[in-house]
């Protein structure tokens, strides 16, 4: 609801002067920044000059001094960086709250704080505690908890601003229903090459997950379009925000591919914050498994059964199962328990070292390690036993220990023995077994289980450092994932946003992600986002038949565009080219998405002579999204203002393949056209 004309000018009136106080703020504090870190290089320069003079005392006395110094000057330099990006949009919103006292406070939201000279807020973080009266609550009583408590009390009042380069463009009172205007307006703007923050938009259920810290894990399943990612993102602007020493370098986002890496790389900095670190479980494995050349990625795993290359699908189930966890579990408790030193033997002139005693380390004393680490540790005893504490001659020890050994770190082999072994539920001849080791690419649900022997003999690189792990597209891990990162992060919290639905992984499905629960220990929470901000009404109707969904709630007001399915097309080429042209006329982006990477090169030589177009694959981080062709599986958790897609007629999508074909209509905001 538009303000009064009187409203709109006090309003005015207040920008000008925290514009005023923003500018000076920044002057003052750039001139601060640029004295202090020549200050400080002096200081270093002075320190290090006269280090010969000394002692050791005062070398350290100079050393927390110098690292002292420095994050003076960091945080500064960071805070200016902050106030930079807030300067042409000093805030976003306002709120008037009046506690049980009668005590009024008028608080202006920003993506950072503001102070006056008297230290008096200004602008308020959209992170602190009372800003959250702004999501959570409509007009009327409300409470929030900050760190001296709960406090309640009355919203009087809640405010949005359109502002641009510190000028009042509009003002607008509003409440927590779907005819926000901010809100239609923010959803019906074109989409980007990059995600944008939405601190402007958060909605009440969004809230909910974003400021959690009740829960030591928190599992979100929201449906397409619901700002799963999003959400993430402002969750860890948040954590940074409240939790004490938490740094970007302590996150770590396991993303579904490096596209969609690229494609949130500046949401975390538009909010002031650093870039967390990101990976994706590919490079893991990749990092992992050092015995092959190459692990082949998820996007071509799934490829292979899309494009009906795969011969077995059925082993590949048994692959993904978690059946085959367990069955893995008792091949390697038998095959450890089968682990002997079936030698005594010599080191050196008179070092005996009898077979019996080596055992008895192996299956009793240093029974609680892995496998392979028990053997280092009885390479390292021996060493200190025989040469006075010394390691020295821990090589020489595991060498002899090798040899005297009934058993070899050559995983390959235990792996492929798996498959003639009385575990295995679907056993196979030693030839067929040896054809999945056999090769420098190993294919990806082999490198799973592979991953998952090696970790289990030898133990996991353990990432303590990490604090925080949020895993995007979860429905496309199997348990097995799981359970492996668990053991990597054994110490961190995690966050795990995914839509069951959205399931590309053919092999495995979750009836719900509540399955996940059990794997953590420490308070896990289980929540549902089920309104979706993306896409049209008339989209989200289409895209609820492929899956007969109803449950879904669409947000953005109808556009009255109906979805344009083209059937029977004669000249394929002239009526997508016609398409193109009038969808690129009203939109920034449009994508083609097929259902596998040989319909999309087969559309991308159709007509890349004609139009300005990237064909896009697993390969690709980088792309304009003017014009793309993707296929389905690769265009996950991104979107587009248009979208065509399309499928040959003698290659649509089976019955079994339906959640492929609502992915790549999920990822359209406006306008829908089908070829099929």
């Amino acid at each position: 609801m538009a303000i009064s004309d009187i409203e709109f000018q006090k309003e005015r009136k207040i920008l000008a002067k925290v514009g005023t106080l923003l500018n000076h703020t920044l002057d003052k504090l750039g001139d601060e920044v640029q004295i202090g870190e020549e200050n400080f290089l002096e200081f270093k320069k002075m320190m290090w000059d006269d280090v010969n003079s000394f002692d050791d005392a005062e070398i350290t006395q100079v050393k927390i001094s110098t690292a002292s110094e420095t994050d003076k000057v960091l945080q500064k330099r960071q805070y200016y960086k902050r106030l930079s990006q807030i300067q042409n949009k000093p805030y976003f919103a306002s709120i008037v709250f009046k506690d049980d006292e009668g005590q009024i406070f008028n608080i202006y939201m920003s993506l950072t704080y503001l102070k006056d000279a008297k230290l008096n807020n200004i602008l308020y973080d959209w992170r602190s505690p009372i800003c959250s009266l702004f999501y959570d609550y409509e007009i009327g009583p409300c409470e929030y908890v900050a760190p001296g408590g709960t406090f309640k009390g009355e919203l009087k009042r809640k405010r949005q601003y359109k502002i641009e380069d510190q000028q009042l463009v509009g003002v607008f009172d509003n409440s927590l229903n779907i005819d926000d205007e901010v809100l239609q307006d923010v959803l019906a703007q074109e989409s980007s090459d990059k995600m944008k923050n939405v601190v402007n938009t958060i909605q009440q259920e969004q809230n909910l997950v974003i400021r959690n810290l009740e829960d030591d894990h928190l599992i979100v399943q929201g449906i397409a379009g619901s700002g799963k990612t999003t959400v993430a993102l402002h969750r860890i602007a948040f954590l940074l925000y409240r939790l004490e020493k938490l740094s970007s370098q302590q996150i770590l986002i396991f993303s579904p591919n490096h596209i969609f890496t690229e494609y949130i790389s500046e949401v975390l900095p538009s909010l002031g914050e650093s870039n967390t670190l990101q990976t994706t479980f590919n490079d893991y494995l990749s990092t992992f498994i050092t015995e092959y050349q190459e692990v082949e990625s998820f996007s071509d795993f799934v490829a292979r059964y899309y494009t009906y290359q795969e011969q077995d699908p059925d082993l590949i189930f048994y692959k993904q199962s978690d059946q085959i966890v367990l069955d893995l579990d008792l091949y390697l408790q038998d095959y450890v328990s089968h682990c002997q030193y079936t030698q005594s033997f010599v080191e050196g002139e008179n070092h005996f070292v009898d077979s019996k005693d080596l055992n008895q380390m192996l299956h009793h004393k240093y029974d609680r390690m892995p496998l392979f680490e028990r053997v280092d540790e009885i390479a390292e005893k021996l060493s200190a036993d025989f040469y006075q504490g010394s390691k020295k001659k821990v090589k020489t020890f595991a060498k002899l220990l090798r040899k005297s050994a009934n058993f070899q770190k050559d995983y390959a082999e235990i792996y492929q023995k798996f498959w003639q072994s009385e575990f295995c539920k679907m056993p196979l001849s030693e030839k067929h077994s040896r054809s999945f080791v056999q090769k420098d690419v190993l294919y990806y649900e082999d490198a799973l289980l592979f991953a998952y022997i090696k970790g289990t003999l030898e133990g996991y690189i353990y990432e303590g450092s990490i604090r925080q792990v949020v895993i995007d597209e979860a429905q496309d891990y199997n348990l097995l994932q799981y359970m492996i990162i668990t053991k990597i992060f054994r110490k961190a919290n995690y966050t795990i946003l995914g839509d069951i639905h959205q399931n590309i992984n053919p092999y495995y499905s979750y009836e719900s992600l509540k399955k996940l629960t059990s794997l953590f220990q420490g308070n896990t929470k289980y929540i549902e986002l089920l309104k979706t901000y993306r896409s049209s009404p008339e989209i989200i109707s289409y895209t609820n038949k492929i899956l007969n969904l109803n449950h879904v709630n669409a947000i953005r007001r109808d556009t009255h565009r109906p979805v344009v399915v083209r059937k029977n097309v004669v000249d394929l080429k002239k009526s997508m080219l016609e398409d193109i042209h009038i969808l690129q006329e009203q939109y920034k982006s449009t994508a083609i998405i097929t259902k596998d990477n040989l319909e999309a090169s087969k559309i991308y030589e159709l007509i890349c002579h004609d139009v300005d177009i990237s064909f896009v694959d697993g390969n690709y981080s980088k792309f304009n999204k003017k014009l793309i062709v993707i296929p389905a599986y690769i265009a996950k958790g991104l979107e587009f203002d248009s979208v065509i897609i399309y499928n040959d007629r003698n290659n649509s999508y089976r019955k079994n393949e339906r959640n492929l074909l609502y992915v790549a209509c999920a990822r359209c905001q406006h306008e829908l056209y089908i070829y099929n």
